[in-house]
């Protein structure tokens, strides 16, 4: 560190830090960061801003900055995988005393978004890794413990030499892992501790519905995640029809229609799609995909509907003095007696037709 314009002293001073070239409006992060304080300029080395980035995304993660107790970087390097944690990359707001809610939220650092009851269990995060971890190391494929199917796809994944961009190691890990749950883990004593874990989890958070998350970074590329996953259901469901294991039936949820738009490349008769225009299956396993049956629609299709139009007069007149109307229509009367359908059946509806099989089909 070097002061310019007078020496250097330790009195604390308000200062701001900002990079290098940047007037106004930002245009980028340097390796050499400026801080003006109350009467002097000091430039100063970050060697986290120098080189970020440690590792290869085709890569285990084998390097990671330290970071302290605020999420701040310490500039040292740790010869390890960051295990996993909640990091928040913003200043921590002032406490204030007088404020009922303080310390509610604790996720965001008091922005409001998640909550203490929202926390999960990083520990087992780290058991799965480790797990997985040492489930992929095993060479010989015949000890991996799954279907010939899954494997010709673990090491298409793995090691086939993709034309173009070939899956990042976080996707194929999101995969893996996913694979693991199913396949290998109710072999070992371990595994099912871990599914034993994750059931009491769903069960308290989601009664009777048993749901795992994939959490990938944004931009890590989930839709090729949800490629693959499909891929690994639908072409075990097509070769070894009968089984409950595996299923041909998917329902894709987006947040909206512009996202719903983008993932028609899970579509396998789509002309885009990913099964076939990024290399993600096997040529000889195409047609399995063919016999899939994909729904993509958004959340929207799930809100309760009005079912009369009603003015506030007319609502008053009919309601009188009794309880309230109910004239929205709940999920189950729009998609009909399908909608419990049993697992691996599509749902089969003229409101979701138009988006099975790709596009204009109706397999």
């Amino acid at each position: 560190m070097q002061a310019r314009d007078g020496p250097w002293s330790t009195q604390a001073f308000p200062c701001t830090i900002w990079p290098v070239g940047v007037t106004g409006q930002s245009r980028g992060w340097s390796t050499t960061l400026r801080v003006l304080t109350a009467n002097r300029l000091v430039t100063m080395s970050n060697p986290f801003f120098e080189r970020p980035i440690l590792n290869s995304p085709y890569e285990c993660p084998r390097r990671h900055w330290e970071l302290d107790a605020d999420g701040q970087p310490t500039q040292k390097i740790i010869e390890s995988r960051r295990k996993a944690n909640f990091i928040t990359p913003i200043p921590r707001p002032r406490q204030r005393s007088n404020s009922p809610a303080s310390g509610e939220f604790v996720l965001d650092e008091g922005q409001g978004l998640s909550s203490a009851s929202q926390q999960y269990d990083a520990a087992i995060i780290d058991s799965m890794r480790a797990e997985v971890a040492r489930w992929r190391s095993w060479p010989n494929p015949g000890e991996w413990q799954v279907t010939p199917e899954t494997a010709r796809l673990l090491q298409h994944w793995r090691s086939h030499p993709f034309a173009s961009v070939r899956p990042f190691f976080c996707q194929v890990e999101a995969v893996e892992t996913a694979i693991w749950l199913a396949e290998v883990a109710p072999q070992s004593k371990a595994g099912r501790r871990v599914i034993e874990r994750l059931a009491a989890a769903s069960k308290e958070a989601n009664p009777e519905l048993d749901r795992i998350a994939l959490k990938l970074a944004t931009g890590a590329g989930k839709t090729t995640v949800m490629a693959m996953l499909i891929a690994w259901q639908a072409i075990n469901a097509a070769r070894g029809p009968g089984g409950k294991r595996f299923t041909r039936g998917f329902l894709v949820v987006a947040p909206g229609l512009t996202i719903k738009d983008r993932l028609r490349v899970l579509m396998p008769n789509d002309p885009d799609s990913d099964y076939s225009r990024r290399e993600l299956v096997p040529a000889d396993m195409l047609d399995d995909l063919g016999r899939a049956k994909i729904v993509i629609t958004n959340y929207h299709a799930f809100k309760r509907r009005e079912r009369h139009e009603l003015s506030a007069g007319g609502r008053a007149l009919l309601q009188g003095r009794g309880a309230p109307l109910d004239t929205l229509e709940s999920v189950q009367r729009r998609l009909g007696p399908r909608a419990h359908a049993r697992p691996g059946r599509p749902l089969d509806h003229p409101e979701f037709r138009d988006h099975r099989g790709g596009r204009g089909a109706h397999p």
